[in-house]
């Protein structure tokens, strides 16, 4: 393992709480992953800036905790630092009557209420989705025919190095569960959004809809990471495994929702290595029965 005493102490010097060899089933939805080597939680830019900067020339691996709700993390844990933005990054502010701006560690829960409580529509997918906004920016979080491309006009970001940066419009490369920074390893530390004005009872009646279709449809009881796999094109994931015969197959703890087969449930106890076995059972059974090879858009993190 990496020495890292020197971020460490760095963090401290900063403000930030840290956390040594702290398990991540305690931070994501799945209730799975080893420990994190190191866990920061970081309440300002300046002290972001300076982590990230000494962590790329001392080449200790970096990794941004969102709200933890598409991650597989590894039973062995995660080498390195392991980043949570607090603090400044969970601000929400009216920018214009129509404008947005939000730290990167708000939940989209709060972003969703926020324009609720200001009248402003083009958010009402998001409700009940269980991640951060960056988190929803970084992958173009969408439900029910609206995706973050639709609202999203620009996120502001640090880099690898510790330098401070913007995209806007299409350098955001927003596509299907994919930006660009998937792609250029920076943090993303705030988004804006562009709504429009509607009446509050209109945008209510619609969030309390899309989450009354979650409830009925997906496994909200259990421990998850949602759905498991993008939508194959002409296809939809759970029709396709549920058509192979796979609801409530298992591993382990790890099981098929028998009630809806696009998730995974951790039943008490799953392991990463039960929610890989799975998901590679899912996708031979799939591929042998239909010719569809499926996707994984849950992300697997740490020492494999």
């Amino acid at each position: 393992m990496v020495n890292i005493e020197n971020i460490k102490q760095l963090a401290i010097d900063k403000g930030c709480e840290v956390k040594e060899n702290e398990p991540m089933s305690r931070y994501t939805t799945f209730k799975i992953g080893g420990a994190a080597q190191l866990l920061v939680s970081v309440p300002n830019i300046s002290a972001l800036k300076a982590i990230l900067k000494l962590c790329d020339k001392e080449q200790i691996p970096v990794f941004l905790l969102g709200k933890g709700s598409n991650l597989l993390v590894s039973d062995k844990g995660i080498e390195g630092v392991v980043i949570k933005l607090e603090g400044d990054f969970k601000q929400i502010t009216l920018v214009e009557d129509d404008t947005v701006y939000c730290g990167a560690g708000v939940s989209l829960a709060r972003l969703c209420r926020f324009a609720l409580d200001n009248g402003l529509s083009g958010l009402e997918f998001a409700w009940g989705i269980p991640g951060s906004a960056g988190g929803a920016a970084y992958m173009n979080a969408g439900a029910y025919g609206g995706e973050m491309k639709d609202v999203l006009i620009s996120c502001n970001h640090v880099t690898k190095s510790g330098e401070f940066g913007t995209l806007s419009g299409d350098e955001l490369k927003l596509s299907y569960r994919h930006s660009a920074y998937a792609e250029n390893g920076s943090i993303i530390t705030g988004i804006s959004v562009r709504l429009h004005k509607d009446s509050k009872a209109e945008i209510n009646r619609r969030m309390d809809d899309y989450m009354q279709r979650r409830k009925d449809k997906q496994p909200l009881e259990y421990p998850s990471a949602g759905s498991v796999f993008k939508r194959p094109e002409g296809y939809f994931a759970g029709a396709l495994i549920q058509d192979s015969g796979l609801k409530g197959a298992a591993v382990g703890g790890a099981m098929v929702s028998p009630k809806h087969a696009g998730f995974i449930i951790n039943t008490g106890g799953a392991r990463c290595g039960d929610v890989l076995s799975l998901i590679e059972h899912i996708k031979k059974t799939v591929n042998d029965k239909f010719g569809v090879e499926l996707e994984c858009e849950v992300k697997p993190v740490g020492i494999l």
